[in-house]
């Protein structure tokens, strides 16, 4: 079996590090592995890809912040001959908000794989819960160290028992030396050692056991109490050797500095088990139980220490039958009782360490290594799973089920709140018309699809907001206070378009001949307006509002005449800028620009103006060539944008700006029957559901919201309108084109080619 390992590797100080290093060791005994063939992809802190000297066996190496490593690592696996992976994963070892780039690697990733879990959180935030989420749904099997981690994976995270391996933790393969020469050195020389070692922090609860001591001492005063390791690099990098000083400043203050030493340093495995043999007793002390899995305690078991620790969940488990001896968190008074007890009991003493020896005897990484392989060979062995591709017809099972209850949060009786934090809304921020002719859009939409009566009773709200909005010659006013004050006189060009789109679209579309009467008089209102307009995307917006106003009145001159002539004008600005290979309305490509080749198809449908259509679709062929890789949507990032020959800048990604591919795309199948365009319009949806760079989900399950961008480590977790409100249009979208490609398969022709 050759295998891919991904993890930390030494010589990086660090656990995963040396857990990763041991099960490389532990699996190559295997007479089935092939240790040549096989590699290790090592995680390195910095971006320096030489800031640790690897051994050979590690054949590429991951810089943590950068993004791009994660998907060359998945191609460096990819072709190569290896036949699976296990991936070590800590949340902090891996870049991105709580290690999102891991997502990067193991959704490339063509190998079958397994996922050691070395942390199982009981209450993870959202990106926490929704990487663990992502990472089961692609692993063959989640191992974890303990009970607890299967029974919250389960019940927390929803993750089915059946995709869940319980492995202990290994710890060294070793027998007590007969010529310990720690036990030998002036240090243990006459002395009880108690014991604790690891990366040093305040959250270790060392503190706990110096205020035990002098109880200790006062009964056996050759007691040493013995801190092995370094300070965590974290802790000195903010705060020295602070901590450190703390601990002995307190052991003065209380008399025992005699019987408190400290080595500082990183030692081997095989010195680390001469202390742990040396040692009377073994001591973990640390402050909390969300502890799911402790190395070191098993390292201590595995040594066959007599073993005293606060009641973490890892140790609640491995000192369970007389293996060990707890004590509450903070109690020093408890546990200088149980040292008392252990030094002056002797055969208490001996039994404890009789049962631990015995325990660990499992735990040595030959037989969790064993355990390992077995894993592995079910995940070869098992039926491979077919890969995710479109299906023919949407499945639209597969979406979410349309719930508007974050709208109806947002929704006062003046109209939608702009902006929220996180799901909450942000009233300070007050409204503005853009979201509110969205919201329109969405409310007719979902009254079109199933007669949705939520949102048939949100359009009067969101037509009497745009009515307020309008004024005395027709224009519309953007912004207004949460106290119902007006923020600005006229509004965007922008606003002035998206509201436009909405009340033609009422027109078109009313539930009712009310609304429709409602809108054609806000409508007729603003058209003096239409002349005056001059950015492409307010003339866009206005566009496609005209457009459907033609749906219900096709005769209308005036429309007609005020649609021909802004088309034209992106059709000049089109003919202007495209220069090569450059297919554009403009040198640079912004924001909502999707928007410019949908006003162009919605004029072509409107008038059937050929030359709109040419334009639209070869800009759609340019726009498409660059805003999909990797299979999942890229649209256009707002950092810097895209100039003319320039690049993508991937982030921030924004909703609105998937919400018009989605429309575009989507339009574009209406008009051409070509599968090619519902497969991208199916696409484009997905990214809001998690099929995107990060592989991380802005539709938030629990709010029904829709977070407000994708970052480059993260998404925004605020929720807004306008994000929301773009993924709801997105979703009524792809429902009506799965209708729309339901009635094309089912036509007399489609049946007629398929029995052909």
């Amino acid at each position: 079996m050759k295998i891919a390992y991904i993890s930390t590797y030494p010589p990086r100080e660090c656990g995963l590090a040396t857990f990763n290093q041991n099960l490389v060791k532990a699996l190559s005994l295997n007479p089935t592995y092939d240790s040549q063939k096989s590699f290790v992809v090592a995680l390195n802190e910095s971006d320096d890809v030489n800031e640790h000297h690897y051994p050979e066996e590690v054949k590429f190496v991951i810089r943590q912040q950068n993004q791009q490593d994660y998907i060359e690592a998945a191609d460096f696996i990819n072709s190569s001959d290896i036949d699976t992976c296990i991936i070590e994963h800590e949340f902090g070892i891996y870049g991105g908000n709580s290690g999102v780039f891991l997502l990067s690697l193991i959704n490339r990733l063509k190998k079958p794989f397994i996922t050691v879990l070395h942390t199982v959180l009981k209450e993870p935030n959202f990106m926490q819960q929704t990487i663990i989420k992502e990472i089961a749904s692609k692993s063959a099997k989640l191992i974890v160290m303990s009970k607890k981690a299967v029974m919250f994976l389960s019940s927390i995270y929803q993750i089915p028992q059946s995709s869940i391996k319980l492995i202990e933790h290994g710890v060294p393969d070793l027998e007590p030396v007969a010529n310990n020469e720690i036990a030998k050195s002036e240090l243990f020389r006459g002395r009880k050692v108690l014991f604790t070692f690891g990366l040093i922090s305040r959250n270790k609860g060392l503190e706990t056991v110096i205020k035990a001591l002098p109880g200790i001492v006062a009964q056996h005063p050759d007691v040493l109490y013995l801190i092995l390791g370094n300070t965590h690099p974290g802790v000195v990098k903010h705060n020295g050797e602070e901590y450190r000083d703390s601990l002995k400043t307190l052991a003065k203050d209380l008399g025992v500095e005699k019987n408190i030493a400290f080595v500082n340093k990183f030692v081997s495995e095989e010195e680390l088990h001469q202390y742990l043999t040396a040692c009377y007793l073994y001591i973990t002390p640390y402050l909390n139980e969300a502890q799911i899995t402790s190395g070191t305690l098993s390292y201590a078991i595995g040594a066959g220490a007599a073993v005293i620790s606060t009641p973490y969940w890892h140790a609640q488990e491995l000192l369970a039958d007389n293996r060990g001896k707890l004590f509450d968190f903070k109690d020093d008074t408890k546990l200088a009782a149980i040292v008392n007890d252990l030094l002056t009991d002797s055969d208490k003493y001996q039994k404890l360490k009789q049962n631990a020896y015995k325990y660990g005897l499992n735990l040595r990484w030959p037989a969790i290594g064993n355990n390992y392989l077995n894993v592995l060979n079910e995940a070869l062995s098992a039926e491979t799973k077919a890969a995710r591709t479109i299906p023919p017809i949407i499945d639209v099972e597969g979406m979410p089920a349309l719930n508007l209850s974050h709208i109806a949060l947002l929704t006062d009786d003046t109209g939608i709140i702009q902006h929220a934090r996180f799901g909450i809304p942000n009233l300070k921020e007050g409204y503005c018309i853009d979201d509110n002719a969205r919201a329109l859009i969405m409310a007719i939409m979902a009254v079109e699809q199933d007669k949705n009566p939520r949102a048939l009773a949100f359009m009067p709200v969101y037509l009497s907001f745009i009515q307020y909005m309008q004024t005395e010659d027709g224009n519309f006013r953007n912004f207004l206070s949460f106290n119902r004050q007006y923020l600005d006189e006229v509004g965007s060009e922008d606003s002035f378009g998206r509201t436009i789109w909405a009340l033609g679209y009422l027109v078109c579309s009313a539930p009712n001949n009310s609304y429709r009467e409602f809108g054609r008089e806000l409508f007729s209102h603003s058209v003096k307006h239409f002349k005056k307009l001059n950015y492409l995307r307010g003339k866009a917006n206005t566009i496609i509002g005209l457009s459907y106003y033609l749906c219900a009145h096709p005769g209308d001159e005036l429309i007609t005449n005020e649609i021909n002539m802004l088309a034209n004008s992106l059709v000049a600005s089109y003919k202007e800028n495209k220069d090569g290979d450059w297919h554009w309305f403009e040198d640079i490509l912004t924001y909502d620009n999707a928007i410019l080749p949908l006003a162009l198809l919605h004029h072509y449908d409107a008038t059937g103006n050929m030359d709109s259509y040419r334009v639209a679709m070869e800009s759609i062929q340019f726009l498409s060539g660059f805003s999909f890789e990797n299979g999942y949507l890229n649209p256009v990032g707002n950092a810097g944008w895209m100039k003319k020959h320039g690049k993508n800048p991937i982030y921030d990604q924004q909703a609105i700006e998937t919400m018009a591919m989605v429309l575009l795309y989507a339009k574009t199948f209406e008009l051409t029957k070509n599968d090619e365009y519902l497969n991208l319009m199916h696409i484009s949806y997905k990214w809001f559901l998690g099929e995107n760079s990060l592989h991380i989900p802005l539709y938030d399950f629990e709010t029904n919201g829709c977070a407000d961008g994708l970052q480059f480590n993260s998404v925004n977790r605020n929720q807004g309108a306008e994000s929301t409100l773009a993924y709801f249009i997105s979703h009524l979208t792809v429902l009506k084109a799965a209708e729309e490609e339901y009635e094309t398969l089912s036509s007399p022709l489609m049946e007629a080619e398929k029995s052909s």
